[in-house]
């Protein structure tokens, strides 16, 4: 129903339990979708009909804890102050304290997630989250949860995104998030900063194939080249591999013809191609893939 609705399973949750209102529209949604009638006896509240009651209550809070409505807004800001500076940071909450996760050993599959996150993941301050297509990386989304889960210890969220046709894979962790930026992944916009494959993974051949695994399971496909000559038709298979940062489509690259592969680059500097079959059953054989989308559309 939350997905019908376009909306997270909590807010359903909320509204079932009555801690918010039903908006009109979604009523009316569910009533059509059901085939029931809307309820007759159902009161509708006008817009921002909660406003004078949520002032009222804010204004008695603060009446409560300054003794006056208004005021001087800097007499507050040094109240609180005082106030932070002898009771509130001594105090102990679980919002404010990092929760823990489990610290990787440096192995094949520390270097596959790197892949994974250099394709199509992304950090911020507080998190790190993978976003795959919901119906054709479906069965990848499952790999990357157990992936996840294995290395540090932590079950991430999923969020559905009906608009874009997404499932965004997340875990809210400042302490990981860190961990993670020290070891090469960058946060923010990754594109800015010409990001690349670390060097602890570049120095050894097991974890760069792990990595190239991981960013050709995300940013690659496999692509199906048809020709004809003299009125027959040939038919075989290529692999293309695209990224926004020039520095790593060249690593990745440089991988490649470290085991015995012949990739083209494009001459926009963002993509690389295996055009020789033999080439393709050699990275499959070689690199392999996690992604079942990419083993069918090559066996076929």
């Amino acid at each position: 129903m939350a997905c019908f609705l376009g909306i997270s399973r909590r807010t359903l949750s909320d509204w079932k339990r009555g801690k918010f209102l039903l908006p009109l529209r979604v009523a009316r949604k569910l009533c059509k979708q059901s085939g029931h009638p809307f309820p007759k006896h159902a009161i509708i509240e006008p817009q921002f009909w909660y406003t004078k009651k949520a002032a009222k209550i804010g204004g008695t809070a603060v009446l409560k804890k300054y003794g006056v409505v208004g005021g001087n807004s800097d007499e507050r800001r040094k109240q609180w102050q005082r106030w932070w500076d002898t009771k509130g940071k001594y105090q102990r909450h679980s919002i404010l304290e990092r929760q823990s996760f489990r610290k990787p050993r440096i192995t094949g599959h520390l270097a596959e997630f790197f892949g994974i996150m250099l394709g199509d993941g992304g950090m911020s301050k507080f998190q790190f989250r993978i976003t795959l297509h919901h119906k054709d990386d479906l069965e990848f989304s499952k790999y990357v949860v157990r992936l996840i889960q294995s290395l540090f210890g932590i079950r991430p969220s999923i969020y559905h995104r009906v608009k874009m046709s997404v499932n965004d894979i997340a875990v809210s962790r400042i302490g990981l998030v860190e961990y993670l930026s020290s070891l090469g992944l960058p946060i923010g916009n990754k594109t800015k900063q010409s990001f690349n494959i670390p060097t602890w993974i570049m120095e050894r051949d097991s974890l760069s194939r792990a990595c190239v695994r991981g960013l050709v399971d995300t940013d690659g496909c496999v692509v199906i080249h048809k020709y004809r000559v003299s009125g027959k038709c040939y038919v075989y298979k290529k692999l293309e591999f695209t990224s926004a940062s020039c520095p790593l489509v060249v690593s990745v690259k440089k991988i490649m013809e470290k085991n015995g592969l012949h990739p083209r680059m494009t001459r926009s500097g963002k993509g690389i191609y295996l055009d020789r079959k033999s080439d393709v059953a050699q990275y499959i054989r070689v690199f392999g893939s996690h992604n079942p989308k990419h083993l069918i559309r090559y066996k076929q």
